[in-house]
């Protein structure tokens, strides 16, 4: 590795997002920073992202898959370019987000202050509310089996901390990597398919020794809408099946009993519960009502079925990309 001026890749995925990419790729060219290259990984998009970012990006490089392989897989495809052609730091980046254009300068500070770090997040604020934060990352509740949020829609402070934040896991949105860390641990993991993929790697990398932290002064802008689908039946069934495939990753069978008896099993009822409440109302509406507008309740219901279609895969061990209706809108 050159320390004066370091080899970093932006990967960049994309699937059917052409012009939120291309919003992304024009920041990037404003970087501030000399040794960067920029890979495209297309995720068997439909919409004719390729060759139009080819055109207008001619000097990024492009990997088109022929299918959508999911967030940590489509990563992994860049990764692996990434490494060939000799990149010291891998920056994992939304395409639905606007840069600072000293990004990377920022970063490497961040490496520099703190040589144990492996992997560093960025300040990552809502697009549409350029004051008010997204999330910078999470730290791991062991009792509960689930990351606090830290962050989370507050409204920035001034003046900006400068000192590095600690954390657990940093938002995948904007998370760049130092190479020894994918040559000690790998890649990210594929079963996730979308979600919880950025957790799952940084506490496999605090695990081997390197520390992951908050860098408060390299700063994005997030169109949260864009990616953050949570309130789509998709999003509802990867969460579920990702969390449970989280879970049977990061604890031993003995704590894996616990966690389900005291967290898991009261869920999956509660979500049977709410299910047959929800179908129950709908039947009732549909019979006195039937002019109503039900779509609200229908999809509150698509939800619970998605949730539960999670459970059952997860169960199941498929880790594709799940059953076509989930992703109803």
């Amino acid at each position: 590795m050159s320390h004066n001026c370091p080899k970093i890749a932006i990967i960049v995925l994309n699937w059917n997002g052409k012009h939120d990419t291309i919003a992304c790729l024009a920041s990037l060219s404003a970087l501030d920073y000399p040794h960067y290259t920029i890979l495209l990984v297309d995720n068997g998009s439909t919409d004719g992202s390729v060759p139009c970012i080819q055109e207008r990006f001619p000097h990024v490089h492009c990997i088109a898959l022929p299918e959508n392989i999911g967030f940590a897989a489509g990563n992994n495809a860049g990764i692996a370019y990434a490494l060939q052609q000799g990149a010291d730091y891998l920056l994992l980046l939304n395409n639905d987000t606007i840069v600072a254009s000293d990004l990377l300068l920022r970063f490497l500070e961040g490496f520099a202050a703190s040589p144990q770090a492996g992997i560093l997040g960025a300040r990552i604020y809502q697009f549409d509310q350029k004051d008010t934060l997204d999330h910078l990352g999470g730290m791991w509740v062991k009792k509960e089996a689930k990351m606090h949020l830290i962050g989370f829609r507050e409204k920035d402070p001034t003046p900006l901390p400068q000192s590095l934040i600690p954390l657990d896991y940093v938002c995948g949105a904007c998370m760049i990597i130092q190479r020894s860390v994918i040559d000690a641990i790998g890649m990210l993991e594929p079963r996730y398919f979308l979600y919880w993929e950025e957790n799952d790697f940084c506490l496999r990398a605090q695990k081997a020794g390197f520390s992951t932290y908050s860098c408060p002064q390299a700063k994005i802008w997030h169109k949260i809408s864009a990616s953050l689908t949570g309130g789509r039946p998709h999003a509802a069934y990867f969460n579920w099946r990702g969390r449970l495939l989280w879970i049977e990753r990061q604890y031993t069978p003995y704590e894996r009993v616990g966690i389900y008896f005291k967290t898991i099993f009261p869920a999956i009822f509660k979500l049977i519960k709410l299910k047959l409440l929800k179908t129950m109302q709908l039947w009732l509406i549909r019979l006195f009502r039937p002019h109503e507008n039900l779509s609200k309740r229908q999809e509150k219901i698509l939800k619970c079925n998605a949730s539960l279609a999670g459970i059952r895969d997860y169960a199941l061990r498929r880790f594709d990309k799940g059953p076509s209706w989930i992703y109803k809108k």
